[in-house]
């Protein structure tokens, strides 16, 4: 799949996906609407039969007017011309509200004329929710006459309870949702890692391909004849097929390395060593001997003694070493600085080379993963170096950090625990 094509997947279903939303929360607050509406004309017509009732048995003057008024949306005053019993009027109430399947919480009082408040009433709870409220704290209308107000509690908790279906597809949508993203960044993963592999195939290529040239056209010179005349020659090509060897075999190696390292399968020999020991020894390899490198060490005064595995240790900080060359394009010049803080050493390698971003500080400890510099193949390597580090760093229970600026170096710190 093209890039073109899946950022169009893409869009298309965040499209989709917006829509579908969008979508269900409009017909969701539509069936919530109706539901709304569908308890307000309930309440209204039990009150209605109840002030009806009130006024039949107390025989005052029937109400010319609708008896309810809805003064808020939880809220409900009724005229009834007359004072009102208090037990009598729950008992309608209940009665009422059970024959249209009303089973929100309420509050009900009666207003007083003679103190001129809420008096008389009572909270009833079908749904046995223990937030009572005070009578008193029930509004009083506008209104000197006779009537009684009814509250009511958790209505929008009520009416949701009542939308099982509607309940029922949210939430199957919001896992067809989940599901759906999930997918899509399997999708964008699976590229990232095809993408990486590709990568990784074309820098091996690249990187077999130079030695194999070399291998192969000293072979051709070797084969000549006359080459045994003349020796200095014939040492000379045996030598560059010995090193470029020896290079595909570091190359391998490497590469087997952090397979071993994927499945976990370390191997670690760990041994009580001196730190600087290991560091002088990764320090005077001849390749960086015979190159034009400046290394100076800044050791603590006093060794240290750590708890490390020799070889992989060394590989950290040839790796390291490594890298601050091959990425400066000025004589490189490196200082190895090593430092105790309680239990914990830290060493500090800083170079003046290229330097990083810091967008690619987050991924240069991501398997695979090298700067990016166009198809310009200047720099060889598989991308396995600082990935390998920071595997065997916190196999020996320590980290690696890294500072750096554009242009000034960088300065990459390994914390390694003490040996006891």
């Amino acid at each position: 799949m093209s890039r073109l094509t899946l950022r169009i997947v893409i869009i298309l279903a965040a499209i989709s996906i917006v829509g579908i939303t969008i979508t269900q929360i409009y017909w969701v607050r539509k069936a919530f609407d109706l539901k709304e509406n569908q308890f307000n004309h309930d309440v209204v017509a039990s009150l209605t039969s109840v002030a009806n009732k009130i006024i039949e048995i107390s025989k005052t003057p029937t109400a010319a007017n609708n008896p309810v008024v809805q003064l808020s949306t939880n809220y409900f005053v009724v005229m009834v011309n007359g004072p009102v019993d208090s037990n009598v009027l729950e008992f309608l109430l209940v009665t009422e509200f059970e024959k249209r399947h009303i089973t929100a919480n309420f509050d009900y009082g009666i207003y007083d004329c003679v103190e001129k408040c809420m008096a008389g009433g009572n909270s009833v709870f079908p749904q046995k929710i223990s937030n009572r409220t005070q009578i008193s704290e029930l509004p009083t209308w506008n209104n000197d006459g006779y009537y009684f107000g009814v509250m009511f509690s958790g209505v929008e908790a009520n009416l949701l309870s009542q939308m099982g279906i509607w309940g029922f597809s949210s939430i199957v949508l919001l896992i067809v949702i989940f599901f759906f993203v999930y997918t899509l960044l399997v999708i964008l993963r699976q590229r990232r890692l095809s993408e990486i592999q590709k990568d990784f195939i074309n820098n091996m290529t690249h990187e077999f391909k130079t030695p194999i040239s070399t291998i192969a056209l000293s072979t051709q010179v070797l084969k000549d004849p006359g080459i045994v005349q003349f020796p200095e020659r014939l040492l000379n090509y045996a030598t560059i097929i010995e090193n470029e060897n020896q290079r595909l075999k570091q190359q391998v190696e490497r590469v087997l390395q952090m397979a071993r390292i994927e499945k976990e399968d370390l191997g670690l020999k760990k041994e009580t060593l001196p730190l600087h020991d290991i560091i002088r020894e990764a320090v005077n390899n001849k390749s960086f001997q015979s190159a034009n490198v400046s290394i100076q060490l800044n050791l603590q005064d006093g060794d240290s003694l750590i708890s490390v595995d020799k070889l992989h240790m060394v590989n950290v900080l040839y790796n390291l070493l490594d890298n601050a060359i091959k990425y400066n394009v000025r004589k490189p010049e490196i200082t190895i600085s090593t430092t105790r803080h309680e239990r914990m050493i830290h060493i500090e390698i800083q170079d003046n080379g290229i330097g990083l971003h810091k967008d690619n500080l987050k991924k240069i400890f991501n398997r695979f993963y090298r700067v990016p510099t166009g198809n310009v193949h200047d720099v060889k390597g598989f991308g396995l170096g600082l990935s390998y580090v920071k595997k065997i760093v916190e196999a020996h229970e320590g980290k690696v950090t890294v500072v750096s600026d554009p242009e000034t170096g960088s300065r990459f710190t390994i914390h390694l625990p003490l040996a006891l």
